[in-house]
């Protein structure tokens, strides 16, 4: 009984997280697909005056969305581009409710796939007064002067098994720099420290 329960257990360690990672995947497609690749078909089906297969038509419009993407990122490689965004971009910020969301989202996704990210800064942060305990996080700025602190840095705190974290700001004495790259530090911290990944290659502490 014990080797069929031990294949048992060892089958779910196999497939539970091949099973959930394609569901999710499925389920972002899924929503996607819903709010934005059909409707976009449905418009092309307007302006062409045809009746397209559902599949087709959520296929045309990914490809749309997909071209849109490419087309946006290479106009903002151009002068004239970035002339034109810049003053979307600052029309949008004039707007008191949408300025709040945009500024948000967008300063969020320069950090996350920008040229210069926001996480890229590994660091062990001491938040007591015995030096044995850490928390790993990244900088995300390491001047403070336009909120009035020196030698002071705000550092991100991921929580494991979870989205969430928390922005704290500590003295600039307390920080740490961890000699890993952040990818292996956010697994790392992500997974509550169980990661195979993180187990192959340790953060130097």
């Amino acid at each position: 009984m014990k080797p069929i329960l031990r294949f048992f257990f060892q089958g779910l360690l196999v497939l539970l997280p091949v099973v959930l990672t394609g569901y999710l995947v499925w389920t972002i497609a899924h929503a996607l697909n819903d709010l934005l690749f059909i409707m976009i078909g449905q418009h092309i089906e307007r302006i062409a005056g045809v009746e397209l297969p559902q599949w087709l038509s959520s296929i045309l419009g990914l490809v749309l969305v997909l071209v849109l993407i490419t087309f946006t990122g290479m106009l903002a490689s151009i002068y004239l581009g970035r002339f034109i965004l810049q003053r979307i971009d600052q029309l949008l910020q004039r707007i008191p409710l949408v300025r709040l969301l945009y500024s948000s989202l967008s300063d969020l996704f320069k950090a996350l796939l920008g040229d210069h990210r926001g996480f890229d800064q590994p660091v062990l942060v001491q938040l007591t007064a015995d030096p044995g305990i850490r928390v790993a996080g990244f900088i995300t700025r390491d001047d403070l002067s336009l909120l009035g602190l020196e030698d002071e840095v705000s550092v991100y705190l991921p929580q494991s098994y979870n989205f969430a974290g928390n922005l704290i700001i500590v003295p600039r004495e307390r920080i740490t720099p961890i000699d890993a790259k952040a990818s292996q530090v956010t697994t790392f911290i992500v997974s509550g420290g169980v990661s195979t990944s993180s187990r192959e290659q340790k953060p130097k502490l």
